[in-house]
């Protein structure tokens, strides 16, 4: 078995990214598969070292609803053996939130969960959206499909995951039906990677507040993940926050996963 790296990162504009030297880091981080959140492009916005970085294969989920928002992809040097695109939900398959790249022995979901907005008024949509979410999650590992899912999830699961949870209690992000759907996802033996391997480890934020200039003093949220299924967790080597990386208000995380290589790879 060869040992994966994978990172997923919101990159808050794929284009805004790329000027600030997404390809070089890319290059130099030289991930097995990244996946994106908040793209904010359609692909034929992009220049072609972009749209294709070199030893790379490409997939691009942009918002079908509005141009520049939102929108999705996965960036991986081993062919999937399929790619879907959405959840098979109407209602939210409409933003280009969802990538599901399926490979030999399991299945990695990219998704760019809504935000609540400030006064609430998509919480309803993010709720839903969040069962739609499960219930894909569920019909795949019922299948026989080892699973894993990251990305932007939108949601700080407990008080360590947030600098100031008090003043947050009726926030979103940090609403307690947000945080009760996290706990839904655990009961059902999925497995928040990070906290397995760092349990108590406080300080560890993925976004920060650009006005306020947050970042600096590391006044964040934890609300970026890789979650695993039960059967995927014994191949997980590590998990990790890389906040050393600018370009976005939010940063990477990462997991390292042992995994079956096929004997022939396609060439990008």
């Amino acid at each position: 078995m060869a040992e994966w790296t994978l990172l997923s990162w919101n990159v808050n504009g794929i284009r805004a990214a790329y000027r600030k030297g997404f390809l070089d880091w890319l290059a130099a981080a030289n991930p097995d598969v990244l996946c994106l959140q908040e793209t904010k492009a359609e692909p034929d916005q992009l220049p072609w070292d972009l749209r294709q970085p070199e030893g790379y294969h490409a997939y691009w989920h942009a918002s079908a609803s509005k141009r520049g928002y939102s929108g999705t992809a996965v960036l991986t040097r081993t062919a999937p053996l399929e790619v879907e695109y959405g959840l098979g939900a109407p209602d939210f398959d409409q933003e280009g939130r969802t990538i599901l790249a399926h490979y030999p022995d399991f299945t990695l979901i990219n998704c760019y969960f809504p935000n609540g907005s400030r006064d609430h008024s998509r919480v309803p949509f993010k709720m839903g959206f969040y069962e739609a979410f499960l219930d894909r999650c569920e019909r795949l590992r019922a299948s026989g499909r080892p699973l894993l899912f990251c990305g932007d999830v939108n949601t700080a699961h407990r008080e360590i995951d947030l600098t100031h949870p008090k003043a947050n209690q009726n926030t979103t992000g940090f609403l307690p039906v947000e945080r009760a759907w996290i706990d839904g996802v655990v009961e059902r033996g999925y497995v928040d990677t990070f906290r397995h391997h760092h349990p108590d480890l406080a300080g560890q934020y993925t976004w920060w507040s650009t006005p306020t200039a947050a970042r600096e003093r590391n006044v964040g949220w934890r609300i970026d993940y890789f979650f695993a299924a039960p059967d995927l967790m014994p191949r997980l080597t590590a998990a990790f926050i890389l906040p050393e990386v600018m370009g976005s208000d939010h940063c990477p995380v990462g997991v390292r996963l042992l995994v079956t290589e096929p004997d022939s790879i396609a060439s990008p």
